[in-house]
């Protein structure tokens, strides 16, 4: 049976779950994930797990943080003042929204904390900071 190597293109099944057990992604009852492997099109923890698994195989990976979204970073959050956000841009904790930079480029964010004078805005990713795993099923692999 062919073993995944650096370059092979696979298709997956996964689950996705936090160090308490609660699920953040799945491919249940979606089309298997495919990626190129070695490739930097998913995270870098379980794209080093995909060599050596063959077609059918299952397993569980483990990914520290630094092996998936990295550490939180505190200054990924910036704080601004209330008055300069449109009253029409909903302003609940967790919501996301994009910001742009001074150059132009699109930056996705979250409102992490609002007072009645300044937002606090966090564009760390979602799961940054946290341990994951992942229960893993190769469905296919298409050789290089």
């Amino acid at each position: 049976m062919t073993q995944v190597k650096e370059g092979d293109t696979v298709r997956i099944h996964y689950t996705g779950t936090l160090a308490d057990g609660t699920t953040f992604d799945s491919s249940d009852g979606r089309d298997p994930l495919e990626f190129t492997v070695g490739s930097g099109q998913i995270i870098p923890g379980l794209d080093k797990a995909m060599p050596g698994m063959s077609q059918g195989e299952s397993k569980k990976v483990e990914v520290p943080a630094a092996e998936a979204y990295g550490d939180r970073v505190e200054e990924a959050r910036q704080t601004v003042p209330r008055s300069s956000i449109p009253d029409n841009i909903p302003l609940e904790i967790g919501t996301r929204l994009q910001m742009q930079t001074p150059q132009g480029q699109a930056v996705p964010v979250s409102v992490a904390e609002v007072t009645d004078e300044q937002v606090v805005l966090d564009a760390n990713h979602p799961l940054a900071g946290q341990d994951l795993t992942f229960d893993v099923e190769v469905v296919e692999v298409k050789a290089a």
